[in-house]
């Protein structure tokens, strides 16, 4: 009996469990994921742009909850087996306990990965190949069970757009790290020849950044610059493409024809542009299919709408181009409507008033133009007086500069005088005219002498060698944090001083100190627009016993009554910052003898000190 019982309650027990997982199951969606695999890196504009498209689609496809992960392979910035097999295990490691249900593959370089290595980490999930060429060699990528969304601009589309820009076309000069690739613009070469015989190509696709920027400053009339992707210059600095871009757009003396979205506005005329998020959208709305459960073997690989003909206005207007001759269906923005289309309603309605108003209007105008006289003589009041501050230091610095320069040039004059008297007589005493020449000599030496003390004085350029290099150790950190600048799109500079400065201390701490300021000044900037986002790092010299690391940044600066605040535990203006970095850098710099200090810079911006012993000499 008590056996039977016993029975009976797992039975129950078993049933209530079986319940339970149904109710579970039925209360609650199924979580279904989705893998984004970028070549490049996603937080680039072009490569979010994709991501954000992407999980646009997966947010209109349903109530149907949809986890979207996100990875950037990088490949194109470290290449080489070491690193693609530590990813290997990186993303194993990772996705051991997440299932991935689709991956969206973006990218050649994506593509090329999972052939060889999706086996190794998920081998059962379908692929959606996004961003890729319509060619047999991409094609010859594609793993089974796969499907595809092709995307592409073409290299009669580049010609196309550059001879609608330049109708006399006969140059191209080619500008980038694609067209290289052969599964990116194919057989351009063939594909040039075709079109247009007689084209003279440059090929400045190996070419680092210093001489393409030269080669492109002295372009003959009738060539176009046509660009492709660009991350590096070659001699090691990485750039984002637009950012690439833009240091070639400063030198060049022709236009340029740019493939896509996100590089219009900041250089280039347009041309058949990539859309990103409609790259990224129509992947998402495919892998959507597939997890609803239609099979990928179902969805040829098809032609995504994702190429269109796009210019800006006011480069076609630098370069004097017909808008007639565009491709057809070309969208041309940032055209600036005239001032009739802008104030039409404005303009209607200040005529009505001003006609029934005539009186107080003319009333209003004669008071509106004394106070505008008032405002033009404080205004000139105020110049002047700032032209007589500038006058009286500028007066200053001459006179200082005449007090170094008085006596090695008045005893230059005095000598070339008595050379004079002495080549008058009959038969003059050369050995006292090369002695007067020696004193002349050496008198130049000695002017010459006080000027380069008075610009090394206000370099602060150090001469001593000591026991470890502050140049290479500001640099370094530099380097270091130069892709964390490239997201945000912060300027990173380093002025190192043109001797060795040695100093006894602690590298890795140094290093930390230096990151810290680092990373603070490139947080003041990164809200502020592009032209005002820069750090520079500076090292120098003081009082010849001192060694100096300032770093400087352009952003908003600190407020007078948080100058002697900022430094300690805690303290932070950040939403989310903690206040530890310069607290931190304030205990090692003091651990090492030295001092730092902070100040705002008269151009705007603050300025961070950090002043070290010098070792002692060996």
């Amino acid at each position: 009996m008590r056996i039977i019982t016993g029975l009976a309650r797992i039975l129950i027990i078993f049933l209530f469990a079986s319940l339970s997982r149904e109710c579970i199951a039925a209360d609650g969606p199924q979580q279904r994921s989705i893998l984004v695999l970028e070549e490049a890196d996603f937080r680039s504009p072009f490569y979010s742009e994709i991501f954000a498209g992407i999980r646009a689609a997966a947010k209109q496809s349903g109530t149907t909850q949809t986890v979207i992960y996100g990875e950037s392979l990088d490949l194109a910035r470290f290449p080489g087996p070491d690193y693609e097999e530590s990813l290997v295990g990186h993303l194993k490691t990772k996705y051991a306990h997440r299932p991935i249900d689709v991956i969206v593959s973006i990218g050649v370089a994506s593509a090329k990965f999972l052939q060889k290595r999706k086996q190794d980490i998920w081998p059962a999930p379908p692929v959606v190949y996004g961003f890729v060429p319509d060619l047999p060699e991409t094609r010859a990528l594609f793993l089974p069970n796969t499907t595809a969304i092709f995307a592409r601009v073409r290299p009669a589309h580049l010609l196309t757009a550059a001879r609608a820009i330049v109708p006399d076309l006969t140059r191209v000069v080619l500008v980038g790290d694609a067209w290289k690739n052969p599964l990116v613009y194919g057989h351009w070469k063939q594909d040039f020849a075709a079109a247009m015989p007689d084209l003279e190509v440059t090929d400045l696709s190996d070419a680092v950044l210093r001489d393409v920027r030269k080669h492109v400053a002295s372009l003959p009339a009738r060539s176009a610059i046509l660009t492709s992707a660009m991350y590096s210059d070659g001699e090691g600095t990485y750039y984002s493409p637009v950012s690439a871009l833009a240091r070639v757009a400063e030198h060049a003396n022709r236009p340029i024809v740019i493939t896509s979205d996100t590089f219009l506005g900041r250089a280039g005329v347009g041309g058949f542009l990539l859309l990103p998020e409609t790259i990224g959208r129509e992947a998402g709305e495919v892998a959507m299919r597939i997890l609803d459960g239609e099979a990928p073997s179902r969805i040829p690989p098809f032609a995504g709408d994702n190429v269109k003909p796009i210019f800006d206005w006011r480069q076609l207007k630098r370069w004097n181009v017909d808008e007639a001759n565009l491709p057809a269906g070309s969208e041309v923005r940032f055209r600036q409507p005239s001032f009739w289309e802008q104030y039409y309603w404005h303009s209607t309605i200040v005529a009505s008033v001003v006609l029934v108003q005539a009186l107080m209007i003319a009333v209003l105008l004669r008071e509106r133009r004394l106070r505008f006289l008032a405002e033009v003589e404080a205004r000139q009041r105020m110049s002047e007086l700032a032209h007589m501050n500038r006058r009286a230091t500028a007066g200053e610095m001459t006179a200082s500069i005449a007090h170094e320069l008085n006596q090695p040039l008045a005893a230059i004059l005095i000598n070339a005088e008595t050379a004079q008297q002495v080549l008058r007589n009959p038969a003059p005493d050369l050995g006292e005219v090369t002695n007067i020449l020696d004193h002349i000599r050496r008198d130049d030496q000695r002017a010459a002498e006080v000027i380069g003390r008075l610009r090394s004085f206000l370099r602060r350029d150090p001469t001593e060698r000591h026991e470890l290099d502050l140049n290479a150790t500001v640099g370094e950190v530099f380097r270091f944090l130069s892709v964390q600048a490239l997201t945000h799109d912060v300027e990173l500079t380093t002025e190192p001083s043109s001797a060795n400065i040695r100093v006894k201390a602690d590298k890795i701490q140094l290093q930390q100190a230096i990151l810290n300021l680092v990373v603070n000044a490139m947080d003041a900037v990164a809200h502020l627009p592009d032209d005002r986002r820069r750090v520079v790092g500076r090292t120098s010299l003081s009082d010849g016993n001192l060694a100096i690391v300032s770093i400087v940044d352009t952003g908003d600066g600190i407020m007078a009554e948080k100058v002697s605040e900022i430094f300690q535990p805690f303290f932070t203006t950040k939403a989310q910052g903690m206040g530890k970095g310069l607290s931190i850098a304030h205990t090692i710099v003091a651990a090492h003898g030295g001092r730092i200090w902070a100040e705002n810079a008269p151009s705007g911006g603050a300025v961070f000190h950090v002043s070290l012993p010098l070792a002692a000499p060996r």
